[in-house]
């Protein structure tokens, strides 16, 4: 069992990363990229890429990859979310999931359909901690988790791009008034977005692999995370990840690891039935968007 615990923090940190992607969205402009999980693909593709075809070094590999998905993440804004700037949510939620499917074909033919790896960044061998292996990458992911959020943090309290990308979606007339751009903030936004998910792409790939279909999954689990931890708020994305990952992982003690994935459709289904505001609730979702 407490294997099993410390593999289910591990998987709660990659799944809060993810979710953390769609939070900061949300927190903009009230929109909800189902094409998160592909950036968090893209960016362990692309760093396999970068060392493989390139012959790039890891860390160079690992950077170039970054602003090429940052990059993505604004021309997703600019080709499709951006001329649907007058559409319902639910129109725009629909062209971000047909911009996942677009990406992660793109990645096939570019790329092949192959599983793809990269080395750990601290070797390989696992550590023992009270009995319990983990692997160093596994930490690797748990720091990068609590140092993103803070960076959030910091963002969005000290940084005036911070408060204003805020204040595009809790107060938009305000924000006009201020003379804020709304555009442009969720422009910032999915560049901001893009770019977490790639970080998480390029730390979750050694523990695993990679592939053109890995950031369906991933992107779905996420947005369980976000729902279930409470749209809107950085610490619910943190918190519905651990949640998620945890009882995911521990529910293999129960039932067949073969069903361990609808756990998490299971415990959405639920979250929406009995607290469809998540743990934390969720001050930034406003209804009459859909």
């Amino acid at each position: 069992m407490p294997q099993l615990l410390a593999t289910g923090i591990t998987m709660g940190a990659i799944y809060a990363l993810v979710a953390l992607g769609f939070v900061t969205i949300v927190r903009a402009s009230q929109i909800l990229n189902f094409a998160q999980g592909e950036f968090v693909m893209l960016g362990g593709v692309l760093t396999f890429f970068f060392i493989t075809g390139a012959g790039f070094s890891y860390p160079v590999a690992a950077l170039v990859a970054v602003i090429s998905v940052v990059i993505i993440g604004f021309l997703l804004h600019l080709l499709v979310v951006y001329p649907l700037r007058k559409a319902s949510a639910l129109i725009v939620l629909m062209a971000t999931l047909g911009a996942s499917i677009v990406l992660s074909n793109t990645s096939a033919l570019l790329f092949g359909t192959l599983p793809k790896t990269l080395p750990s960044f601290s070797g390989e061998q696992p550590l023992e901690i009270g009995g319990v292996l983990i692997a160093p990458q596994s930490l690797w992911v748990l720091g990068a988790t609590f140092f993103l959020l803070l960076v959030l943090h910091l963002l969005a309290r000290r940084t005036l791009l911070g408060k204003a990308m805020e204040a595009s979606s809790t107060d938009p007339l305000g924000a006009d008034l201020a003379g804020i751009s709304r555009n442009l903030m969720v422009f910032f936004a999915f560049g901001v977005s893009a770019g977490m998910g790639s970080i998480a792409g390029v730390l979750v790939t050694p523990l695993f692999y990679t592939s053109y279909s890995a950031g369906t999954l991933l992107g779905l689990k996420g947005f369980i995370a976000a729902v279930l931890g409470g749209w809107g708020k950085n610490s619910g994305a943190i918190l519905g990840g651990f949640a998620l990952g945890i009882v995911e992982s521990l529910s293999v003690a129960f039932i067949p690891a073969g069903y361990k994935d609808g756990v998490a459709f299971v415990i959405l289904l639920l979250i929406l039935y009995f607290r469809p505001k998540g743990i934390l609730g969720s001050p930034f979702i406003d209804s009459r968007r859909w």
